[in-house]
């Protein structure tokens, strides 16, 4: 399906549903830690928010991958469907098992394009493996941001736009509270939730105040409204 683009780098917006399926950190995925937290509040706030919560029992969100993984796996999913990225995917993960900066550039362009990418989006995760092997990217300073400083940062690179960079904050570096207005899973739920047709962006902000400042978690159960298993992230 095509979809709107996220930004002027070429990023592509899309549900985060379809999005960056990766490996475990060191087999140990991180728990949000605010996630009890942020449950408890917004089922006292939102009864709809309730209903969705006490379906979903047992579950969270979890950060399972490097920076570099994470962002690689956001550039595959762009404007693809979600089997369509999961194929792609896989081959990239037999291609560069570890999916580091530098296995990525030893595959090379051919390898990369023969896994199913464009042409450009393997020029982006080349040119995004090469950054973060050189040291021209250090994610490490990334923690100690704001939200909108690590937007700021992620959006001058090549494939990187406000979307993806949404999907960092929320999945890579577990923040608590991102709305990604322009998400489509987002807006899907918003309109199958709470209202009877497609929300304006006026509208899903003005919805989504209540939840702050757990808009992470809101947004993260309604995708699972849509989709019930979890993607690992």
């Amino acid at each position: 399906m095509n979809e709107p683009s996220a930004s002027s780098t070429g990023s592509k917006v899309r549900s985060a549903a379809a999005v960056m399926v990766q490996p475990t950190d060191a087999g140990l995925p991180v728990r949000a830690e605010y996630w009890d937290t942020a449950c408890r509040s917004l089922s006292r706030r939102d009864p709809v928010m309730r209903r969705i919560i006490r379906a979903h029992p047992g579950i969270a969100l979890r950060r399972r991958g490097e920076p570099f993984m994470t962002l690689a796996r956001a550039v595959v999913g762009q404007q693809i469907s979600v089997k369509a990225a999961d194929s792609v995917w896989s081959k990239v993960v037999i291609a560069a098992p570890d999916i580091t900066p530098s296995q990525v550039l030893a595959a090379g362009r051919d390898r990369l394009l023969l896994c199913g990418l464009s042409g450009r989006k393997a020029e982006y995760i080349l040119d995004l493996a090469d950054r973060f092997n050189t040291g021209a990217i250090l994610p490490d300073g990334w923690s100690a941001m704001d939200d909108e400083a690590v937007i700021k940062d992620l959006v001058q690179l090549r494939g990187i736009g406000r979307w993806t960079a949404e999907m960092f904050l929320i999945f890579n570096l577990l923040r608590p509270d991102v709305l990604p207005l322009d998400d489509l899973g987002l807006q899907k739920a918003m309109r199958a939730n709470y209202f009877r047709r497609a929300p304006t962006m006026k509208a899903m902000t003005a919805l989504a105040e209540n939840w702050r400042p757990w808009r992470s978690a809101a947004t993260w159960y309604l995708w699972r409204s849509l989709e019930p298993v979890p993607v690992e992230y």
